[in-house]
């Protein structure tokens, strides 16, 4: 059984928007930090967005430069479910966006990961 899954990807022209789910199986992630990553092709993958736990990090949310003012990333705990809102895309952003689970964001590799979602920004 996967414990994160990914759904929401599809193909939009550039200035579109798309919302990303994860949805996290296992209760404990709760507690954990999601985070939202992507991999163009022929590219090293990169991480776009991170939002903590709301236990004790108050749920501190950060982005990438190059999806600030774009991107929202947002955690529905009653859902098991983090979200990644992403508007105004660009042919930039597409790729294949993972979420993943960590105790902290950014503080090392995370340790569980989805199968990914492919989101492709074209006119």
């Amino acid at each position: 059984q996967e414990r994160l899954v990914e759904s929401g990807g599809g193909s939009v022209q550039p200035g579109g928007s798309l919302r990303l789910s994860c949805v996290y199986s296992d209760f404990t992630f709760k507690y954990y930090a999601i985070g939202w990553f992507r991999q163009a092709p022929g590219k090293e993958r990169e991480g776009v967005s991170c939002i903590n736990s709301n236990d004790g990090s108050d749920g501190q949310t950060s982005y990438a430069d190059s999806v600030k003012g774009r991107f929202t990333i947002s955690r529905d705990t009653a859902k098991n479910t983090v979200y990644l809102q992403m508007n105004n895309l660009k042919p930039e952003d597409t790729g294949i966006y993972y979420c993943a689970a960590d105790p902290v964001c950014w503080n090392g590799e995370f340790d569980y990961w989805g199968q990914g979602t492919q989101v492709t920004v074209s006119s």
